[in-house]
Parts: C-alpha cells; sequence; structure tokens
C-alpha cells in the first residue's frame, strides 16, 4: 500500500529530534591555579561537554598570557566548564573542584605565585552562589583544613579563552605537562591536604 503524502510527513514529524531532545547546557567556572591541570578531572566526568582554559577577573579586554601571567591586568588563569546538568550536578563539579587545590593558599597555587594564579569559584547565576558558599562553610567547619579557607567566590564577569595551544594541554603535550606538574609539586601538596581521592 503506497504512503501518501500526509502519512509521509506525519511519520518524518515522528521521528525527528525535537528541541526537547536537546539538553539544557550549564556553565561553570573555577580557578585552581594553573589552567592546564584544571582541565583533567573534569574531562573525566560524566555529564562535561567541555572544558576551556581562559583568564577571568581583570580589568584589560582580550588579554594574551604574557599579560595575565605578569600579573599587571588583575586577571586569573581559570577554566570553564560547560555541562549537563541532568548528567552531574553543580555540587558534584564544587566536590572536585575542591580536593583539586589548596583552599588556605592566598597567593597563588602550588609552584606559581601571584594573584593571577589564586583559587577562585565564580557563579553565573544564584543557585551557585548559594551552593558555593554553603560548600565553603562545609569545608571549612569540617575541621579538615589546618588553615583557613581563603578562596573567593564572585560573580562570573567576562571570561576570555585563552589561546589554542592551551587547551587540552595535557592531553596534546602529555610528556611535558607531567614533567611540570610532578615539578610543581601539585600532587604532593594534595595528597597531603586530601588524601587519597578518586581526582
Amino acid at each position: 500500500m503506497p504512503i501518501t503524502t500526509m502519512a509521509l510527513a506525519f511519520l518524518v514529524l515522528a521521528i525527528a529530534p525535537t528541541t526537547q531532545d536537546k539538553p539544557e547546557l550549564a556553565k561553570a567556572t573555577f580557578a585552581g591555579g594553573c589552567f592546564w591541570c584544571m582541565e583533567p578531572p573534569y574531562d573525566a566526568i560524566d555529564g562535561v561537554v567541555s572544558t576551556t582554559s581562559g583568564y577571568i577577573g581583570g580589568h584589560v579586554d582580550n588579554p594574551s598570557y604574557e599579560m595575565v601571567s605578569s600579573g599587571g591586568t588583575g586577571h586569573t588563569e581559570a577554566m570553564q566548564v560547560v555541562y549537563d546538568p541532568a548528567k552531574v550536578s553543580y555540587q558534584q563539579l564544587l566536590d572536585v573542584f575542591w580536593i583539586n587545590i589548596d583552599p588556605t593558599d592566598a597567593n597563588g597555587q602550588f609552584c606559581d605565585r601571584g594573584s593571577q594564579y589564586r583559587s577562585g569559584i565564580f557563579y553565573h547565576d544564584e543557585e551557585q552562589r548559594k551552593l558555593a558558599e554553603a560548600s565553603k562553610i562545609k569545608l571549612e567547619t569540617s575541621g579538615r583544613l589546618a588553615k583557613p579557607v581563603v578562596t573567593e567566590i564572585t560573580e562570573a564577569p567576562t571570561f576570555y579563552a585563552a589561546e589554542e595551544y592551551h587547551q587540552d594541554y595535557y592531553q596534546r603535550h602529555a610528556f611535558r605537562y607531567k614533567l611540570y606538574r610532578r615539578g610543581c609539586g601539585r600532587d604532593r601538596v594534595l595528597q597531603k591536604l586530601w588524601g587519597e581521592t578518586d581526582n
């Protein structure tokens, strides 16, 4: 029996994806010292769509790596996550954040010193702000850390993606990345602060 044009149209509509099938994605932005080192733990999470290294919080438009690393622009190295809230919650992203930084260090992170390497959470809406502040209070009152938590929580200003050669650096230049990370003592400090973790 031949399919009529009308029936064919209904069949196409029935199998065609609708806008409801597309996940509503969200953004989260974190600073934890060297942005190369912040991408791997988030790339490993189911529900994370992408991670982008970049710069945030300064007073210069479209800053370069050289400008930011000199400490003169007010920016900090940061990493922006695009994620699917149906698969991973913002709370889970916060939990991963804390155990990948030293939240007691106000002058940088690990071997990287200066405000351009300070830790921070940059919230994108009121719900993220509440969750971030609650997670910080929980950590402060847990007794787990010997010194105060100094990580800043601020509203996310403009985020500038870093130069292409910085993106996925740990994958593109795995040997150099491992040498840097080991030499910086990041894992040694994280082990002392947090013990064995999955991230």
